[in-house]
């Protein structure tokens, strides 16, 4: 396996990504979730891991949260500061499974898939050590990600629904042994024209996640199937996971 380039997705994707992806998810709820979950756990700032061109960091940063943002793309870092009340938001450029973030904070943030972006287990159990570390005892780390299908071994097509009269298509090669999906996404239509880029994602299950924050000294405090606090079931294709550090850790 090549070595790990956290600047990678974004020297692809970061030009287009607002177009592709800016309406996707449910910010509103999101937002509304994460400044809950900041005054439950004392009020204090939000540290939010890959947070990419701001999508939930400036609408925080408006809503009163004091938010930094690490990302390893300088590009996608560019695009969040140049938008209104960027400059409000403080960035760090880095790989977050790695890097020495000082400060600690009442919430962190992980979400949109991103957790999977990291290379292997490895990497996701460092990342889990690095909220736990950062956070201000009785603080949340807050996971968002998609439950893994059940899909056959080798090569997939995946159709993927997107914004704006755009239609996405995903190549995937599966290898079930590693949890990996290593996928091309083609996007048609939009502003974007044609787009191809590369997209590697080492998945896991909830139960895994769970089991990387025991790790890290954390605990599971909530698991909704969206960020409206959806029960989650067996039949729910996302979750959004809220890991507590215990008072006095």
């Amino acid at each position: 396996m090549h070595e790990h380039d956290a600047a990678e997705y974004g020297r692809h994707v970061a030009e287009d990504y607002d177009e592709i992806y800016g309406d996707l998810g449910d910010v509103e709820g999101a937002v509304a979730r994460l400044v809950e979950l900041v005054e439950r756990s004392g009020g204090g700032p939000l540290l939010e891991l890959g947070v990419g061109t701001g999508r939930l960091a400036l609408p925080l940063v408006e809503a009163g949260v004091a938010v930094t943002g690490v990302d390893g793309s300088p590009a996608m870092l560019d695009h969040l500061l140049a938008k209104p009340g960027g400059d409000r938001v403080a960035t760090v450029v880095g790989d977050f499974s790695t890097l020495d973030i000082r400060g600690r904070y009442a919430v962190i943030a992980l979400v949109a898939n991103t957790i999977y972006a990291l290379p292997d287990q490895e990497a996701q159990v460092r990342t889990f050590r690095q909220a736990a570390a950062h956070l201000e005892p009785g603080g949340r780390f807050v996971v968002e990600a998609w439950v893994p299908p059940c899909l056959p071994a080798g090569p997939a097509l995946l159709p993927r629904l997107l914004p704006r009269g755009m239609a996405g298509v995903v190549v995937a090669d599966h290898d079930p042994a590693g949890q990996r999906l290593a996928t091309t996404q083609v996007v048609l239509g939009g502003r974007v024209g044609l787009r191809v880029f590369p997209v590697v994602h080492r998945y896991a299950w909830p139960a895994e996640l769970d089991l990387m924050a025991r790790l890290a000294g954390m605990v599971l405090e909530d698991r909704w199937a969206d960020w409206r606090g959806t029960p989650f079931t067996g039949t729910s294709t996302d979750h959004v996971s809220v890991y507590r550090l215990p008072p006095g850790s």
